[in-house]
C-alpha cells in the first residue's frame, strides 16, 4: 500500500488535541465536569428524598387540587437555576470580551469552590435545609453563566482556526463523557457513602480547572478595550445576535427544544416511582444521555466534514424530541435506557453544529457577548423547562408531563424549518476572523 493510500490515524483527525493548551484545558475541565455531574445527580436525588411521599393541597377557586411535592421541588430546581443565569449571563459576556478571559475564569472557579464546599460542610455537618440547598444551587448557577461566555471564547485562541470545528467536537465529547461518569459515580456514593461526599468530590473537583489555566501558555489580553465596558457594548451584542439569521434561529430552536422536552428533572421520580429503582440504578438512568452523547460526539469528532449541516440539525432536534415522548411512555428500564441515550445523541450532534457555527461566523470582539445571549437561551431553556416539566407532573402525573414535551418539540421544530429556511439550506460556517 502506497504512502498516499493509508487511511488517516486517529491522531491526526484529532487536529485540536495537538495544542498543548488545549489538552490541558479539556483535561480540567474534564474532572471538574465529572463532579458538576456527580453533584447534579446528587441535588436532584437529594431534594427527591426529603419531599418523597409529601403532597401539597392547593384551593383553586373552590376547588382543591393535590399536587405532587416530590415534583413540584425537582420543578422549582429549574427556577433558582435559571433565576441567576438571566441576571449573570450577559454580565459575563460583557466581561469575556473587555477581561482578561483566562483569569476571569481561575476566579470564577475558586468562587464555585467556595459554594460547593459551602453544600458539603453543611450537608456533613447536618445544617443542610432545602432552602439552603436551593440557595446554594443557584448560586453555583450564577457563577456558571457568569464564566460560561468566556470559557467558550477562550477556545478559538487555543487551536488553530482549521482545527475549531474539532475542538467543539471534543468539548462535546467531554462533556458527554463527564455525564456518563459522574451520574454513574454519583449514584454509587449516594448509596455507599451519602450525599454529603458527592458534595465534596464536587468541590474538589474545581481545582482541577485553576490548575490546568495556571498551565496554560497562553495569557491572552481582553478582545476589545474595558473603556468600551457599558450598555452600548451590551446592545452591540444584542444587536449582533438577533440580527444574524443563522444564530438567532439556532438559539430559537434550542430554547424551545430544551424548554418542553427537559426529562431529566424528572429521573428521580421515574427511576424512584415508576420503575422501582434505587441510588444505583438512577444514576445509571442518569448515564443514559451522555451514553448516546459519547457515541454521537465520537463521530462527529472523527468526521467533521459533515454536509447538510442544516438539515442534520434540525432531523436531530426533531429525533430527539420524538424520543423523548417515547421515554415518557416506557415502564421498562432497558426501553428508557435507549430512549434516553437517543435524545442524548441526537442533542450532541445538534449542539455540536450550532456551536460551530456561532463561533465561527462572531468576530471575536463580540464573541462573549454572543455567547452570554446563546447561554439564555441554551442554559434557561433546560431549567424553565425543569419547572415546567415539575408544574405538569405536579398535576397531570410524569408521563404527561415527559410525552406532550417530545410532542410539543417535534411540532415547533418543524415551524422553526418553515419560518427560516436560510437554516434547512445552510451548509458549512465561514469563519469571519482569523485568530490564533
Amino acid at each position: 500500500m502506497s504512502p498516499q493510500s493509508k487511511k488517516p490515524s486517529v491522531w491526526s483527525r484529532l487536529p485540536a488535541l495537538h495544542s498543548r493548551d488545549y489538552r490541558l484545558m479539556w483535561f480540567g475541565l474534564f474532572v471538574s465536569t465529572v463532579g458538576s455531574q456527580m453533584q447534579f445527580t446528587a441535588v436532584n436525588w437529594h431534594i427527591f428524598e426529603l419531599l418523597r411521599g409529601q403532597i401539597y393541597t392547593l384551593n383553586l377557586f373552590g376547588r382543591v387540587i393535590d399536587l405532587g411535592a416530590e415534583a413540584l421541588g425537582l420543578g422549582t430546581l429549574g427556577l433558582v437555576r435559571v433565576i441567576p443565569i438571566i441576571l449573570f449571563a450577559l454580565a459575563g459576556g460583557l466581561l469575556a470580551d473587555t477581561r482578561n478571559r483566562r483569569t476571569l475564569l481561575i476566579y470564577t472557579q475558586l468562587l464555585s469552590l467556595f459554594f460547593a464546599g459551602a453544600l458539603a460542610f453543611l450537608t456533613f455537618t447536618g445544617r443542610v435545609t432545602i432552602p439552603l440547598i436551593y440557595l446554594l444551587t443557584a448560586a453555583l448557577a450564577g457563577v456558571h453563566a457568569f464564566e460560561q461566555p468566556s470559557r467558550q471564547s477562550l477556545i478559538p485562541h487555543l487551536v488553530p482556526a482549521a482545527a475549531f470545528a474539532n475542538a467543539v467536537s471534543l468539548n462535546t465529547l467531554m462533556f458527554t463523557g463527564a455525564g456518563v461518569i459522574g451520574p454513574a459515580l454519583g449514584g454509587i456514593l449516594l448509596a455507599y457513602a451519602g450525599v454529603q461526599a458527592v458534595y465534596l468530590v464536587n468541590a474538589i473537583s474545581f481545582l482541577a480547572v485553576v490548575v490546568s489555566l495556571a498551565f496554560l501558555a497562553y495569557r491572552g489580553q481582553a478582545a476589545v478595550s474595558a473603556a468600551g465596558l457599558g450598555w452600548g457594548a451590551l446592545l452591540e451584542g444584542l444587536r449582533f445576535t438577533f440580527r444574524t439569521p443563522m444564530i438567532w434561529s439556532t438559539m430559537m430552536l434550542d430554547f424551545l427544544a430544551t424548554f418542553f422536552s427537559s426529562a431529566r428533572t424528572m429521573l428521580p421520580i421515574v427511576a424512584g416511582d415508576i420503575l422501582g429503582l434505587g441510588p444505583v440504578g438512577y444514576g445509571w438512568l442518569s448515564a443514559a444521555q451522555p451514553v448516546g452523547s459519547i457515541v454521537a460526539g465520537s463521530v462527529t469528532a472523527l468526521n467533521s466534514d459533515m454536509k447538510r449541516q442544516g438539515v442534520v440539525l434540525l432531523v436531530s432536534v426533531l429525533i430527539y424530541g420524538a424520543a423523548t415522548a417515547f421515554f415518557g411512555l416506557t415502564t421498562s428500564f432497558i426501553l428508557a435506557f435507549f430512549f434516553l441515550a437517543l435524545t442524548g445523541a441526537s442533542d450532541t450532534v445538534s449542539t455540536v453544529i450550532r456551536g460551530t457555527l456561532r463561533q465561527l461566523m462572531t468576530p471575536d470582539e463580540l464573541r462573549g457577548r454572543m455567547t452570554s445571549v446563546n447561554m439564555v437561551f441554551f442554559m434557561g431553556g433546560p431549567q424553565l423547562g425543569e419547572l415546567e416539566a415539575g408544574l405538569a407532573a405536579a398535576a397531570f402525573g410524569v408521563p404527561f408531563a415527559i410525552v406532550s414535551g417530545g410532542i410539543a418539540t417535534v411540532l415547533l421544530t418543524l415551524l422553526i424549518a418553515w419560518k427560516y429556511p436560510v437554516l434547512r439550506r445552510f451548509d458549512r460556517p465561514v469563519a469571519v476572523t482569523a485568530t490564533a
